[in-house]
């Protein structure tokens, strides 16, 4: 089967400027809302790219667990490389493929830790298994066999057998606070509606929104 052959056509109404809210964080809310609501797989599912020391780029999915006017927020280990990198360079991208809607959203901004106490809240809302799993893994090192990290995770159910999974002292949440939107939805015949968020040069509680070609 030939790749350049899988093609098919964009068949939503398109993207006008009057569609869109003033606020770009109005408009994800209400993408956000229609994801939710459309049944689509995965609709808080957000790739997220990070750049290495070397200048190379580094992409992953993870989930996302809140999202206001502050910023989006996803947890991970500090260990892992999404948080070495980050620790680098904090310049992060999020990209929210939502395909089942033809729909993608594109946000541009800086990573920063959030507090232990909202850490904290998150980690004990988790099922268990989920805590435990925390726990169990030393994320992004290299592992000799899938039985070793389910050894190490019957370990971590043994000794927190009973009460309450405390916090892991290397687990962390960031919050990518955004410098910049874009809001991207299918066309037909490829002409595609973008556009692109900014802060206003001279007013700082406004945004610019442009128009991009295709």
């Amino acid at each position: 089967m030939s790749l350049k052959e899988q093609r098919r056509e964009y068949v939503t109404d398109g993207l006008s400027r009057s569609d869109l809210a003033d606020s770009p964080f109005e408009q994800f809310n209400n993408w956000m809302q229609a994801a939710l609501q459309s049944g689509i797989s995965d609709p808080t599912a957000v790739v997220v790219s990070t750049v290495g020391k070397n200048g190379r780029p580094w992409s992953r999915i993870v989930l996302l667990k809140h999202a206001d006017q502050k910023g989006f927020v996803f947890y991970t280990n500090v260990g892992s490389r999404k948080a070495k990198e980050i620790a680098a360079n904090a310049g992060v991208c999020l990209l929210f493929p939502w395909h089942g809607m033809e729909r993608q959203v594109i946000v541009g901004g800086v990573a920063r830790k959030i507090t232990t106490r909202e850490t904290a809240a998150y980690f004990l809302s988790r099922p268990r298994e989920s805590q435990l799993a925390a726990w169990a893994s030393r994320q992004s090192s290299a592992l000799d066999s899938r039985q070793l990290l389910e050894a190490q995770f019957a370990r971590m159910k043994r000794k927190f057998g009973r009460g309450e999974i405390p916090l892991p002292d290397f687990w962390v949440g960031f919050r990518v606070e955004p410098e910049e939107f874009e809001f991207w939805q299918g066309g037909k015949n490829r002409l595609h509606d973008r556009f692109h968020y900014r802060r206003a040069e001279n007013d700082e509680g406004a945004w610019q929104i442009d128009r991009l070609a295709p």
